[in-house]
């Protein structure tokens, strides 16, 4: 059997190259996290870096091994953005000329701050496999040198430097919950924590709409592909060089839904008081879809990546505050009558809701010719505050009836 890429001491070596060239970021307790989950929650704030992810480690350490000649003839990388800044930032730091591939669906925010670190940037493709190609056409017609974001010895070594970073803080970690794209961050991390502490369980966590990892050990065949709010890790092939580590040193790949990575991304920001783009949010949503096997153990999460775009998160919150039954939308039908509108809103807010819209409608077929609509959005404290203003409502003979995603609702309850 052939040799792993990398061992423990390809990421001691690769730990002296990234000090004082990439922030040591904290490793934070969790208190908000830990009763939430049941576990002793840790987080490793890599989205504290200057471009805001872990990439910076793989790319530093990728840039600073290049001979004089390749850095005189330049780099390229293709990456959905946060490897693409990273790159971009440490090669301008170095003095080599970087370009870098992207695809054409890559969140503007992440397209900006590439270009703003002076890379050359080419938007191109649907998917990372269509801008590898075209970044490998590029390299070879420049003669630049490729710069792979996962599949590759240095890079991979670099992202491992996180585990030694995470054990020299809290030594009692006995599980790492790691997101999981192409596998270089998990592969270097499983690879220096075995180093250090043989004994300790990685997983790895992938969105469910791309299951690459978990098809490629399990042998199943689960469909690839869809929008997902973890784009960051939404890799349809896994590498080949991170795929035997991953499978030797990883007790597990768990898949979560896009309705879990939401709240985790909203737990982040509500509750460690922190900005969570999905893949970075993926590890905490893994707890979030099974508990049970994290309870009562001291769990590191790696918060890869803050690179969310700014209108996404708005969106994100304000999901969550629907999910929470704190936003809520509803109905009421009656008679046209003067002042109805006024006397909704007064008892709205008697009621201590907050109105966020109105609209006032006449010309519904399925209303009377002398009837109204008016479907109101309003905020609550909580669950059980929302249940009381509609139940007022309904006493009030106003008969409410909720709209949700599926439409409008018989009752409001």
């Amino acid at each position: 059997m052939s040799p792993l890429a990398i061992s423990f001491d390809d990421v001691l070596a690769a730990a002296d190259i990234v000090a004082g060239q990439v922030l040591r970021t904290p490793l934070m307790p969790a208190p908000r996290l830990s009763a939430l989950t049941g576990a002793r929650v840790f987080v490793k704030h890599e989205n504290m870096q200057v471009t805001g992810s872990f990439k910076e480690r793989g790319a530093t350490v990728k840039l600073t091994g290049l001979t004089e000649d390749e850095r005189r003839r330049g780099t390229i990388a293709m990456s959905a953005g946060n490897h693409a800044q990273a790159v971009a930032y440490h090669a301008k730091r170095l003095g080599i000329p970087a370009t870098i591939v992207m695809p054409e669906t890559t969140p503007l925010v992440k397209v900006e701050n590439t270009r703003a670190h002076g890379a050359r940037v080419v938007l191109f493709g649907e998917t990372l496999y269509e801008s590898a190609a075209h970044a490998r056409e590029i390299a070879e017609a420049e003669g630049l040198v490729f710069v792979h974001p996962y599949d590759d010895p240095a890079v991979m070594a670099g992202q491992g430097t996180i585990a030694l970073e995470m054990l020299a803080d809290e030594p009692d970690l006995d599980v790492l919950v790691v997101p999981i794209g192409g596998g270089g961050l998990c592969s270097g991390i499983a690879t220096g924590a075995k180093g250090v502490k043989p004994g300790i369980e990685i997983i790895g966590v992938e969105a469910a709409l791309y299951p690459s990892f978990h098809n490629a050990i399990t042998g199943e065949d689960k469909p690839i592909g869809g929008p997902t709010l973890a784009e960051g890790i939404a890799v349809k092939t896994v590498g080949t060089l991170t795929l035997p580590i991953v499978r030797s040193l990883v007790s597990d790949i768990l898949l979560v839904d896009e309705a879990e990575i939401e709240h985790a991304v909203y737990a982040y920001a509500t509750l460690q008081r922190t900005m969570a783009e999905g893949a970075g949010a993926a590890g905490l949503a893994a707890m979030f879809s099974e508990p049970e096997r994290f309870r009562g153990r001291t769990v590191g999460l790696v918060l890869c990546g803050g690179n969310i775009d700014a209108r996404l998160l708005a969106s994100v919150m304000v999901r969550e505050l629907e999910r929470e039954d704190r936003i809520i939308s509803f109905r009421i039908t009656s008679s046209d009558r003067p002042g109805l509108l006024g006397r909704i809103t007064s008892r709205l807010g008697e009621l201590g809701a907050n109105i966020l819209e109105v609209s006032h409608g006449r010309l519904f077929l399925d209303v009377p010719a002398k009837g109204v609509t008016i479907d109101l959005t309003v905020e609550t404290r909580d669950a059980d505050h929302t249940r009381a203003v509609l139940e007022a409502l309904t006493a009030d003979g106003l008969a409410p009836q909720r709209i949700d995603a599926r439409g409008l609702s018989e009752t409001a309850f």
